[in-house]
Formats: C-alpha cells, structure tokens, sequence
C-alpha cells in the first residue's frame, strides 16, 4: 500500500469507473485520499470500483456526470463537495480515443472528441477552481503521447490531446500560486483483454523498456503529481516506456 501522502485529502477523478480511472481512484484511496469518481454510462462498474475503494477504508462516491455538459459538471462538482466537504485534487480522465480516417470523419465524431477531451476538462477545471484554491489543491490531466505525435486515424484524438496539454500550461499560469496544474501523457497502455492481439507485441518490442505500459504505472505518476511540491507545475510528463523518444 502506498504511503499516506494523501491522508485527509479529497479527490475527483472523472471517468473513474473503469480501466485506467479505476486505477487512478485506488492509488489514491491507497495514498490516503477520500474519492469521488464519474461515469457516464458505466454504472455498473463504478459501483464495484466503489467496493474496491471501500475496502482500502476510504470514503467513496459514483456520480453520473458528462464531462461536455456544464449543468452536469456544475451538478457533479457541488455534489462532490457536498459530500467530503472539501475538493484536494481534480483528476481529469474521462476521453475517448476513436478511430477514423480523416477524410471520412463527421463533423460529429470531430466534435464529440474534442467536447470530451479538451472541453470537459476545462469546465470542470473552471467548476472546481473555488474549492481547488481554498484547499491549495492540484489538478492533474490526462494528456496523451498522441497529443506529441500525429497518429493516422487518429486526427481528432491527437488533436484534442495536443489541445490539452496546452491548457495545461495555460491553467498552470492562470491558476497560480494556488493550485498546480499539471498533465500525464500515457503513451501506450495494455490492459487484459489486449493480451495476445498483434499490437500488444509490436508496441512492446517498439519500446526501449522492452514492455508495455500498464494501469498502474499511470496511476502512479498521477499520485505524484497530486502529493509532491506545489513548485513541480505546468508539466506534461509522459509514460510511455521510452515510446516516444
């Protein structure tokens, strides 16, 4: 279990229900945090993420929230608050990761990524600010080795990501001295249904660390950035193994 870096604290991940949210949710139960966690259509899942917080003795609520509307961030946001009585850390990881050529991409499928991954991130950043500055707290992004490199079939993605690693810095000028604002970039991460697809092999060989990433090695580097000095601001760090070097 990790140190209690976070004893006392509350957190907010957005998407938390499910694969690399969950994982963030429980390093931070495990740091100590209490936790609220979003879903938008994994109920389900965010209800045994909530067990599995549960049983590390933290507090933990689901909330269903969609992360492009601004009165269902405003509702999610206040509800937090309402609960823990105070919001420590904002985790901004709901996205979604599509693919489609460029020349045969909608302009819904264009909008849709962009709303969920660069628009949600600032409305519930802009939300939670009140709360954030009283409590001097950290937000932290969820960027990705897309946002760095053009991936083809992936504009919209790379697009958005590239996006958000700019409102990272832009927040961390605009948000200081109070709150820190920093971004993780994963580049790429396994997950078990991904064992044995051809992928999974070739990013790895691909890799200098000779793996792929997982879950956890996310959530880990979000735990940093969510308990270490308030000076470590406005960056984007990737974890990807050397993937992208």
């Amino acid at each position: 279990m990790a140190s209690q870096t976070l004893l006392g604290k509350a957190a907010l991940i957005t998407g938390g229900a499910r694969r690399i949210g969950r994982a963030i949710a429980l390093e931070l139960a495990s740091a100590g945090a209490d936790i609220t966690i979003t879903y938008r259509n994994s109920r389900t899942e965010a209800e045994e993420t909530l067990q599995l917080i549960n049983q590390l003795g933290r507090q933990a609520i689901a909330l269903e929230c969609d992360v492009r509307s601004e009165p269902s961030v405003r509702s999610a946001v206040a509800n937090c608050v309402n609960f823990h009585s105070r919001l420590d850390v904002l985790v901004n990881n709901a996205g979604i990761y599509e693919s489609v050529q460029l020349e045969a991409m909608s302009l819904e499928q264009w909008d849709t990524v962009f709303e969920t991954n660069a628009r949600g991130p600032f409305l519930v950043s802009r939300e939670a600010l009140p709360h954030l500055r009283a409590s001097q707290g950290r937000i932290i992004n969820m960027g990705s080795l897309g946002g760095f490199r053009a991936w083809p079939g992936h504009a919209h993605y790379c697009a958005s990501k590239a996006a958000l690693h700019m409102l990272t810095e832009a927040m961390a000028k605009s948000f200081a001295p109070e709150i820190a604002v920093n971004c993780v970039a994963p580049g790429w991460i396994e997950f078990e249904e991904d064992i044995g697809q051809p992928d999974t092999a070739r990013f790895a060989g691909k890799t200098p660390m000779k793996r792929n990433g997982t879950a956890k090695d996310v959530a880990e580097a979000v735990a940093f950035f969510a308990s270490t000095t308030n000076f470590v601001t406005g960056q984007v760090l990737r974890i990807d193994g050397g993937l992208g070097l």
